[in-house]
């Protein structure tokens, strides 16, 4: 197993770079701020990004956590990659990560200012301190359910957008072959400069009905109410509708029609919509 090391500043982008440089050196794995990542998924650990303070972060990022430590340690050992990319932010830290994981010492040591301009470190620097944007090595649709509640959206290259075109829009497990870390996620963490921020369940009943309202075979929706899991929400909806809807097609309608605009406009992971049609009203 050979070990690469990704050195630099924090916020100088070595999360955006990692991925050029795995898909340039065929490296098959990242172990980045708490996570183990392997062709595009996360297999173990958890994000440091999702810890509430900055100690907190770095103690993840390090591994101090006996029981974080074991589960990374040990999914590494099954799959057996035969390349890791450690990111770090001096070699003190990298090689204290490989220490804590049972890892051979680095072997080959790339530096940040080595990938990158002055200018494109300074905007790197820019998107997290003064925007709070982290970039992740995952695509957006693998790492919702982790980073529920957070802003988060994609950022895929030109270049993979436009191999994506050429290919037909395959399949993902098809399409990134070429490239298994060609999306990465943006997200925002709790402990942004930017301040942390909450959304009430009145604020979650107000979308929905927004997102409901051009549905002419809505009445009223007199029931909504938002069960609160660490892993999401599930919505339950109780609805009225005018008489002669087709009730199992509109009650689909709704589950998709809330589930999508309220995912897009919270980053919130909707767990299910439930759907309990309370009565239809007569219309003249």
């Amino acid at each position: 197993m050979k070990i690469y090391s990704l050195v630099g500043k924090s916020g100088t982008g070595k999360s955006f770079q990692a991925i050029n440089l795995c898909s340039a050196r065929g490296i098959e794995s990242i172990i980045d701020d708490g996570l183990f990542i392997a062709r595009g998924r996360i297999l173990a650990g958890v994000s440091a990004k999702r810890r509430e303070t900055k100690i907190r972060a770095i103690k993840t990022a390090l591994f101090k956590d006996d029981a974080l430590r074991d589960e990374v340690a040990n999914k590494i050992k099954e799959v057996n990659p035969p390349s890791i990319l450690i990111i770090g932010t001096s070699d003190r830290m990298v090689e204290q990560i490989a220490e804590r994981l049972g890892l051979p010492a680095p072997s080959e040591r790339i530096d940040i200012e080595s990938l990158t301009t002055a200018q494109e470190r300074a905007l790197a620097y820019k998107q997290r301190y003064d925007l709070g944007k982290h970039i992740i090595p995952v695509p957006t649709f693998r790492i919702r359910k982790d980073f529920s509640g957070y802003f988060i959206h994609p950022f895929r290259m030109i270049k993979d957008i436009r191999d994506d075109l050429l290919d037909g829009l395959k399949p993902f497990t098809e399409r990134d072959s070429r490239n298994p870390f060609a999306e990465r996620s943006v997200v925002r963490p709790t402990f942004s400069y930017l301040g942390k921020y909450s959304i009430s369940d009145k604020a979650i009943g107000d979308m929905i009905c927004l997102a409901t309202g051009g549905m002419e075979e809505v009445d009223s929706l007199p029931l909504i109410f938002v069960r609160n899991k660490t892993e999401g929400v599930i919505l339950e909806i109780g609805a009225i509708l005018r008489y002669g809807s087709r009730i199992p097609d509109v009650s689909e309608k709704l589950q998709r029609v809330i589930a999508d605009e309220v995912g897009r406009m919270t980053s919130i992971n909707i767990l299910a919509v439930n759907i309990e049609i309370q009565g239809l009203m007569w219309f003249k």
